[in-house]
């Protein structure tokens, strides 16, 4: 059986490294302020106000899903509001509410302790190559999201009301035969 060393595996050390900064985040915040997610998605909207749910999913990394639960209970909360966009009527909209900044305000002077906490753990001379290296791994994750982002869908044509009112008629003559 081959064996697997977990002090040489990449996913393993970069969640243990994650578990450690959300605990740095935890112990900084404490549990009745924002999560971690709520901060990056506040700041994301607070930097880009009236971005697309989508535009969000593509700025913060946080899968759609995960996203549109998020913002569901963001606006229960107050923290964000939402509207259809004017350019598609499909799309939402987000802005932060004076609440939500607030919030984002109170907590992020909170957060850049979290930050140095973690960076204490690894030489000063080795923080800007560890921000470096990150920061490459996500550029090179957006990169690769961009790569597989689908082809845009093409709008169905509409049919015009004259060919959908030919078509009634031709299958109310059709039902009519049937009854003689």
């Amino acid at each position: 059986m081959a064996k697997y060393n977990l002090e040489k595996s990449v996913s393993h050390l970069l969640r243990r490294a994650q578990q450690y900064s959300y605990d740095q985040f935890a112990n900084q915040v404490g549990n009745d302020g924002l999560t971690p997610r709520q901060f990056i998605v506040l700041t994301a909207v607070a930097e880009n106000e009236g971005l697309s749910q989508t535009d969000l999913v593509r700025r913060t990394g946080i899968d759609r899903s995960t996203l549109a639960d998020m913002i569901s209970r963001m606006l229960k909360k107050g923290l964000l509001a939402r509207q259809r966009t004017k350019a598609d009527a499909r799309a939402n909209s987000v802005k932060i509410t004076a609440a939500g900044r607030r919030a984002m305000n109170a907590t992020t002077a909170k957060v850049q302790k979290a930050d140095t906490a973690v960076l204490k753990v690894i030489p000063k001379g080795k923080q800007a190559e560890l921000m470096r290296i990150l920061t490459m791994i996500s550029a090179a994750i957006d990169a690769e999201e961009a790569e597989a982002k689908p082809a845009p869908k093409r709008a169905a044509k509409k049919k015009t009301a004259k060919k959908k009112t030919a078509k009634k008629k031709a299958a109310k003559k059709k039902t009519a035969r049937k009854r003689r």
